[in-house]
């Protein structure tokens, strides 16, 4: 009889969750549960908002890619818990009402996180709300995310309440003069040139965390365009004065809050609220991982015996081991493939050429080369890229700007949407992009980023969900 294959569950089907699946199915038996049934380019998510149509170049439905590409399951269904010492975890079908209890030998959380510390459960715009507890209490609770048509809908309706304010001159306050606050300034200004905006930050300068050069090139480009820049100004909309300080004769018409991020590592806190940091960015509660990346306790404890990963923006690592990484896809992925060569080895799946080796144990991972470049989008006919940055602010090199460097993040999104469709031409391009530095310290396969393709949803449901049953990943709970 062939060797029965260990499963492996991952929870999240973004960027890191695909590498895994990608990377893992040939030795192992993989699902993907995901609490939403599509893939979308976040990163390029802001010029939805503005130019609707541009929705459909950055997104997808994940299950046929999973399951006929990447040849693994897809189960469609929210995480509800984690049960480290039991290998098993808790999740609630979209289309089902109870919840079921999937086993695995090996689990590589790659859940991601949101964006708006300042809301209970993080929401903004930028992210989909996909957590079933969430909905209700949102801004949007007549919409359901999870379903790629509501996703479409949100943003449909975003851009008609923008296209209001425009309509009347609307004052607008950008609340953080970060990545997404300038991104989402600028692409207001060039798409409703009517707006009268302005940008604040609790720093003295934009793109705090980049060099100089970079942020007085956005800077400048943010006032030469009528955009009001107001920096080393605390957000206190419950002071009169305060709105005196930033050059507005009042409340704004509307507001936008564009700072930090947030945890939404909600399926740990019952069974694994040992592993959740007590501080970090948005209050904490981000997964503790070791420089092998393994979940650990507060005190640095090995939980579940090694077996479970957190990878990308979910974990927070110590800081005496790797320093803080940001939040932003590349570094996810690179994680991801230091985690598939973990799990290969510690089951003695990677030897030379392919041959069977002794099993050994987890590598250790390192400060991502790719954490330090970053692509800042100044409307759609400019932009500025930083590579080389470190984990200290104010480091790197402004290495191109302008139409040029906006040509260039046009040419990453659509080769790396590409790619994730299973595109020729993407995994070439990202294969030579992410393969080698990944690999400086061991052979590691493409960190690429596959992803969706259409599918009936409510079959692709029922069918993954008996599929991962067959495979030994489910029982009733």
């Amino acid at each position: 009889m062939p060797e029965q294959k260990k499963r492996v569950l991952v929870i999240g089907g973004g960027f890191s969750g695909l590498l895994v699946a990608r990377d893992l199915h040939h030795d192992f038996d993989v699902l993907v549960v995901d609490a939403k049934e599509y893939f979308e380019y976040t990163p390029g998510i802001l010029r939805a908002y503005v130019k609707p149509a541009h929705f459909d170049a950055l997104t997808f439905t994940v299950q046929e890619v999973i399951e006929r590409k990447l040849h693994s399951k897809f189960l469609w269904g929210e995480v509800k818990s984690l049960d480290g010492n039991n290998k098993t975890a808790t999740v609630k079908p979209i289309f089902s009402k109870s919840e079921e209890t999937i086993n695995f030998d090996y689990c590589v959380i790659c859940a991601g996180c949101n964006f708006n510390p300042m809301h209970k459960w993080g929401q903004s715009l930028w992210f989909a709300t996909i957590h079933e507890a969430a909905r209700p209490e949102g801004d949007w609770p007549h919409i359901d995310e999870r379903f790629l048509e509501g996703r479409r809908r949100h943003i449909l309706e975003e851009n008609q309440f923008i296209a209001g304010l425009n309509a009347k001159s609307a004052s607008v306050l950008v609340v953080g003069a970060g990545f997404i606050g300038v991104e989402w300034a600028t692409e207001l200004q060039y798409f409703f040139p009517n707006l009268r905006l302005t940008i604040i930050d609790f720093l003295n300068k934009c793109l705090g965390p980049l060099p100089d050069t970079a942020a007085s090139y956005c800077n400048g480009y943010m006032k030469r365009v009528g955009i009001n820049c107001v920096y080393g100004v605390k957000y206190n909309p419950k002071d009169p004065a305060f709105w005196g300080t930033v050059g507005m004769d009042g409340e704004p018409d509307h507001t936008y809050v564009c700072i930090g991020v947030k945890a939404s590592n909600y399926f740990m806190e019952q069974t694994g609220a040992e592993c959740l940091s007590d501080k970090g960015p948005g209050g904490g509660k981000w997964i503790h991982v070791n420089k092998k990346l393994q979940v650990v306790t507060k005190d640095r404890k090995i939980w579940a015996d090694g077996s479970i990963f957190a990878v990308g923006d979910c974990n927070q690592t110590f800081a005496d081991e790797i320093k803080p990484i940001p939040k932003i896809s590349y570094p996810g992925e690179e994680q991801a493939t230091h985690v598939c060569k973990s799990i290969k080895f510690m089951e003695g799946k990677t030897g030379c050429c392919g041959m069977f080796m002794k099993p050994k144990e987890a590598i250790d991972s390192w400060w991502p080369w790719g954490a330090g470049m970053f692509a800042t989008s100044l409307g759609p006919h400019d932009a500025c890229f930083v590579m080389a940055a470190k984990s200290e602010p104010r480091t790197g090199l402004l290495t191109l700007w302008g139409w040029a460097s906006a040509i260039q993040k046009e040419i990453i999104e659509s080769s790396k949407v590409d790619e994730c469709k299973g595109g020729r031409m993407g995994q070439l391009i990202w294969h030579w992009v992410t393969t080698p530095p990944a690999t400086a310290g061991a052979t590691a396969a493409p960190a690429t980023a596959a992803l969706p393709a259409p599918g009936p949803s409510g079959a692709a449901t029922g069918s993954a969900a008996d599929a991962a049953k067959s495979a030994g990943f489910c029982r009733p709970h």
